[in-house]
């Protein structure tokens, strides 16, 4: 069982038949893993019922009846290194004081269980009810139990080994890329003009592009690049899916839950969708429940000036336009003649009232004060108290080394990283071949150009040491045989023998007649002068030859002084790989590429009746929590 790794399961291979709904199953073998997953706690499982799953990722939530009461046992479908970044998290924030599930630690004494190539987590079951949609007072309550929750994760540092998530520095990349997806948008509605929603789109796109322009020249003319400045730590992490189904009423006040995807952020990002989403949902910008949503955040995370300014701007992003007609890119002729038009119509028609009710809120300016962002060479690391520190015991939260991934992981990582593509709907297996191929394409081009790189190098010098390297055999052998004599009486010392040209490179190591140099002749550490030297001194009494000669293999006299034989063979190796006509090119090894404490805040807020048009008239258009809130107890 150990050997088996989750994967999403969403689609079964063979001839197996597919249940009705994955939603409300797993696989029998996930449900085999959690089984021995349960063992590994001090408790007794009576009862194990499924509350949701997520069959295109992995992962699935259940409630066990135990005899310590009921608890939520939880498959994080993540990778261990991603999840044990948001399982790190959320201690942290539960030993801050933040109303969040506290994490059960397991009969190792680790606070999760690594099995199946997953993490699991088990909480106590906390029963829950959602706030109130219908009125501002639950809006209140939910962007104020936001702000407590990131107040209490600054300052947040991840154990040894788990992956790093931000999206801190990303904001600019964010909003380029809004500016040329909605681009792309114009080009097909422009290849699609027979479509139904063809002409509705080409008639606002230039006005949402140039919004999205020029969100990103007031966030660059901001204070965005110093705050970002002051490090991951500094901000601490946001939600990214909060909502009022991970948001919801409990003992004490708001709880957050699901902290599966937390990253490093801004903290009012969570705010900024929450509000943006919440007057998508009314179809109307209402400036008294923005107002009133700001400032319940602001009493539990205080805000300033500067970051009150790059909300106003986030805000100002036509999020909900490209968020909702995005879906062209997957299946562009379905989706303009289908449900485009309709969808087009709702976001202009609630955009109507943005720009008023932005401009309302810019004048609020003044209610915060300016914020300190000196700028740093260097990120600042977290200022904490002593009760804040926290050492992370790598014994208690190492990870097991990870099996080499399987194919359908592999395409899940690529899906997680939310790229997408004009191409159209592309599976997670082929997104993944193509990443591969591509890689591996780049790889053997870089290989080709080192070749060619070294290949050309080394053809340059042959043919510069061609002519000098290689002397008539006949020649050389009675030459070294007159100096014999000369040699022992006219010796000259390395350090004194100088002032000629002459390189170990131009010195070959004579060989009986037929042989190629030795691979096994061992170097000289002899200075360079002497090499020099050597050269020098033979240079006067070779005779000069051209052609054919001069390519011609040389014989071995019948003895050699040992003087001679330490001055040329150092340059055995080099010759023999730089004049292959002379003799065989020894291989060279070359470089390979390797392979909850209650807050104790206390806050009210006055109850405002949603606006009557919008929201007494039309049911549909008030803020709905998302498909598959629960609200019978946490997860």
């Amino acid at each position: 069982m150990e050997q088996y790794l989750i994967v999403p399961w969403d689609t079964r291979s063979g001839s197996e038949p597919a249940p009705v709904d994955w939603d409300m199953q797993v696989p029998p073998e996930i449900d085999a893993i959690a089984e021995l997953v349960m063992k590994q706690y001090d408790m007794t499982v009576s009862s194990r019922t499924l509350i949701t799953s997520k069959p295109d990722k992995g992962g699935a939530i259940w409630r066990i009846e135990t005899n310590k009461g009921p608890r939520s046992l939880k498959l994080l479908h993540r990778t261990p290194e991603r999840s044990l970044f948001s399982v790190g998290l959320q201690e942290y924030v539960v030993q801050q004081g933040a109303r969040v599930p506290a994490l059960i630690p397991a009969k190792d004494g680790k606070l999760f269980v690594e099995m199946g190539g997953k993490l699991w987590i088990v909480t106590d079951w906390i029963a829950l009810t959602p706030a109130s949609k219908v009125d501002l007072v639950g809006a209140q309550e939910l962007c104020y139990g936001l702000g407590e929750f990131h107040r209490h994760s600054k300052g947040y540092m991840p154990p040894f080994g788990a992956k790093n998530s931000s999206r801190l520095y990303r904001w600019t990349n964010y909003y380029q890329k809004i500016a040329k997806k909605i681009g792309w948008m114009r080009e097909m509605a422009k290849a699609y003009r027979d479509t139904v929603a063809s002409a509705s789109i080409l008639a606002v796109v230039d006005q949402y592009e140039r919004q999205a322009i020029e969100s990103l020249e007031r966030l660059k003319a901001s204070a965005y690049p110093r705050m970002v400045a002051m490090g991951e730590p500094y901000w601490g992490l946001v939600h990214q899916d909060y909502g009022w189904s991970n948001g919801q009423n409990g003992p004490g006040g708001l709880w957050v839950i699901d902290l599966d995807g937390v990253s490093y952020d801004l903290p009012f990002r969570d705010l900024r969708k929450l509000i943006t989403s919440t007057m998508d949902d009314m179809g109307v910008w209402d400036t008294t429940w923005m107002r009133g949503m700001i400032e319940a955040y602001h009493q539990a995370n205080p805000l300033d000036a500067e970051s009150f300014e790059v909300l106003l701007i986030d805000m100002a992003v036509p999020n909900e336009f490209y968020k909702h007609l995005k879906e062209m890119f997957f299946d562009p002729i379905t989706f303009l003649n289908t449900e485009a038009e309709a969808i087009l119509q709702r976001v202009v028609a609630t955009d109507q009232s943005k720009a008023q009710a932005l401009a309302d809120l810019a004048k609020d300016m003044s209610k915060y004060k300016p914020g300190s962002y000196e700028p740093k060479p260097v990120a600042v690391g977290p200022t904490r108290v002593p009760s804040e520190t926290k050492t992370w015991d790598q014994k208690s939260w190492g990870l097991q080394p990870q099996p080499k991934q399987t194919r359908e992981s592999v395409a899940s990582a690529v899906s997680e990283e939310n790229t997408e593509s004009m191409a159209g709907a592309v599976s997670k297996e082929k997104k993944a071949e193509s990443f591969r191929v591509v890689k591996k394409k780049a790889k053997q081009e870089t290989k080709q150009e080192v070749r060619a790189t070294d290949k050309n190098g080394k053809k340059e010098k042959q043919e510069q040491e061609a002519q000098s390297v290689v002397k008539p055999a006949k020649r050389m052998a009675v030459e070294v045989s007159d100096r014999k004599k000369e040699e022992k009486e006219k010796a000259v010392s390395p350090h004194k023998a100088g002032g000629r040209k002459g390189t170990a490179s131009n010195v070959v190591q004579l060989q009986s007649s037929g042989k190629g140099p030795s691979n096994k002749a061992k170097q000289t550490v002899a200075p360079a002068k002497k090499k020099a030297a050597t050269v020098a001194k033979s240079k006067p009494r070779v005779w000069k030859k051209s052609g054919a000669g001069a390519s011609k293999a040389v014989a071995k006299p019948a003895a050699l002084p040992k003087t001679k034989r330490k001055a040329v063979k150092p340059a055995v190796k080099k010759t023999a790989k730089q004049t292959p006509k002379v003799a065989p090119r020894v291989p060279s090894a070359g470089n390979k590429t390797k392979r909850a404490a209650q807050s104790k805040s206390k806050h009210s807020f006055t109850k405002v009746a949603a606006p009557s048009k919008k929201m007494n008239n039309a049911v549909s258009r008030k803020p709905n929590a998302k498909k598959g809130v629960k609200t019978k107890g946490v997860r």
